[in-house]
C-alpha cells in the first residue's frame, strides 16, 4: 500500500490544497498527517492563503484516509474542528512488516530517539527539512514541510510505497530517497 506522508501545513490552504492535488494524483491508501495543522505558531511567519477553519474543512473530507499525530502548535481546539483522532504524541504503523514509528518530533526526534531496533523506520515532521537516511540500522525520515520549508528546500511531502521512501517537490523533483534493506 502506498501511504502520503504530510507535514507542518501550519493554516496554509493554498499549500494544503497543492498536497491535495497530490493526494489525487499519487491515490494513497492512506494519508499519515506529521502535525501542526491549523495554526502558524510563534516563530512561523503566517503562510500562504493562511485559513485555519477551511484548512481542517478540507482535512476532514479525508478523514477515512488519515491517521495523524498533534505537533507542538496543534490544541485540544484544533481537535474541536478536525473529524479525526489527532492529539496523540506518536502512532505505530506497520507497513510490510515494517515497524514505522511515526510523530511530530518535538517529543521524541531524530536526535532523541524511542526504543527502536536496527530496520525500524522513525518519522517525524517538525524541522521543515526533508531526511531519508539510515543510522544506526535505523531510518530516518522527514518528509519535510508542505507550507513553510526551511533550509532552502523546496515545499514537500513523502511518499512511501514498497519499501522506497521519496520526499517530493510539489515540481515533481525527487528532493530525497531511500530504500529500505
Amino acid at each position: 500500500m502506498k501511504i502520503m506522508f504530510i507535514s507542518d501545513i501550519h493554516g496554509s490552504l493554498y499549500w494544503l490544497n497543492r498536497a491535495i492535488e497530490k493526494v489525487e494524483q499519487e491515490k494513497p491508501g492512506q494519508i499519515v498527517l506529521l502535525g501542526d495543522y491549523m495554526y502558524h505558531g510563534p516563530r512561523n511567519p503566517l503562510p500562504h492563503e493562511y485559513n485555519p477553519a477551511e484548512v481542517a474543512n478540507t482535512l476532514n473530507r479525508y478523514r477515512h484516509q488519515v491517521i495523524a499525530v498533534r505537533g507542538n502548535c496543534d490544541a485540544e481546539v484544533d481537535q474541536m474542528l478536525l473529524q479525526f483522532p489527532m492529539m496523540g504524541d506518536y502512532v505505530i504503523l506497520y507497513h510490510e512488516s515494517r515497524k514505522i514509528y511515526v510523530t511530530h518530533g518535538h517529543g521524541y526526534s531524530m536526535e532523541h530517539l524511542p526504543q527502536l531496533k536496527p530496520g525500524d523506520v522513525f518519522i517525524q515532521g517538525h524541522t521543515h527539512i526533508p531526511v531519508a537516511e539510515q543510522r544506526d540500522g535505523i531510518y530516518l525520515l522527514n518528509p519535510g514541510s508542505i507550507a513553510l520549508p526551511k533550509e532552502d528546500y523546496p515545499h514537500s511531502y513523502g511518499i512511501l510505497e514498497g519499501s522506497t521512501f521519496t520526499v517530493r517537490s510539489f515540481e515533481e523533483k525527487v528532493v530525497k530517497q531511500i530504500t529500505f534493506e
